[in-house]
């Protein structure tokens, strides 16, 4: 891992540099908002504009809670490289409803639901540390147990479905396989599997 590394909690004045991160891969349309709201919770987001302008506004949101945020912004001498998001599960729509990661138990996990880093700044390390430094935020904010649903195996991944993360990613920040890929769902989804660290070592 680079030594010139630093990472921050997402505050509404770290947007554009959010948005930044985000271009570099699937475009900052998104704003990180797709696993926290289901469709029609989405739809439901108010004020004008089109759909990015509203879920950047709901980002900005949450971002500015002083209790806390909603992910972790990597930065490499000033410049914005990477971003994790990190919530208690119930806060995450989306994940919480789909049938590819239902609970496991009744543990109050937080999870990690999206993880990136900007093309010219993978093969140093930025993502397990960026997990490390989630695992620990939550900690710090009293949660028992930090899940994530990546990618199972170990084949290469499209950047569109790199968001997840990868089971060997996982492994390498302190993670475990707690569940394997659900089945019985449709052929064409990604087959993922439930890992888990414990937030008390």
């Amino acid at each position: 891992m680079t030594k010139r590394l630093r990472i921050h909690p997402l505050t509404r004045s770290r947007m554009d540099d959010f948005g930044r991160v985000l271009g570099g891969t699937w475009g900052s349309g998104c704003w990180c908002i797709y696993p926290r709201m289901t469709p029609s919770q989405e739809r439901s987001l108010p004020g004008p504009g089109g759909a990015a302008a509203r879920r950047r506004r709901r980002m900005e949101c949450l971002a500015g809670r002083k209790r806390r945020a909603p992910g972790l912004l990597a930065y490499r001498d000033g410049e914005p490289v990477g971003w994790v998001a990190i919530a208690p599960r119930g806060e995450l729509g989306r994940v919480d409803a789909s049938k590819a990661t239902p609970r496991v138990d009744g543990v109050d996990v937080w999870v990690i639901p999206c993880i990136t880093v900007r093309r010219a700044a993978r093969g140093e390390g930025i993502a397990v540390a960026l997990i490390r430094e989630a695992v620990s935020y939550a900690a710090g904010k009293g949660a028992p147990a930090v899940e994530a649903y990546p990618r199972a195996g170990r084949g290469r991944v499209h950047d569109d479905f790199a968001y997840f993360g990868t089971e060997p990613l996982f492994r390498r920040a302190g993670f475990r396989k707690i569940r394997g890929p659900i089945r019985g769902l449709p052929g064409n989804w990604t087959p993922r599997v439930t890992m888990r660290i414990q937030c008390d070592g």
